[in-house]
């Protein structure tokens, strides 16, 4: 008899979201969860989604997909907000291409 160990199917195994905390001009912090790191022209980016515990609510509302640039300075890793229109707009393409491939999504 064949071992039946990983019979569950891929959308029941458990899934653990990556989150990190921002904290915005006004000092409030906001957790996000991180659904996908590219780099581009030699800097490293991270798309990521405030994060909804209700799968529910998460359906229901429109998700901001927020585009930061990991910055190292004196050693230390740092999120910065993508402010350049060019740059974001160039970033921005390739993480929809990358979510429309791994979604199988329309952006």
């Amino acid at each position: 008899m064949a071992n039946q160990q990983n019979a569950m199917p891929e959308e029941e195994m458990d899934y653990t979201p990556d989150l990190i905390t921002l904290e915005d001009e006004a000092g409030k912090e906001h957790q996000c969860e991180v659904i996908d790191a590219a780099d581009y022209n030699g800097e490293h980016y991270l798309a990521v989604v405030p994060y909804v515990e209700d799968p529910e609510k998460m359906l229901e509302e429109d998700a901001q997909l927020i585009i930061m640039r990991v910055v190292e300075e004196n050693g230390e890793e740092f999120l910065d907000i993508v402010e350049d229109d060019d740059e974001l707009a160039a970033v921005s393409e390739v993480f929809a291409a990358r979510l429309e491939e791994l979604y199988d999504i329309e952006l």
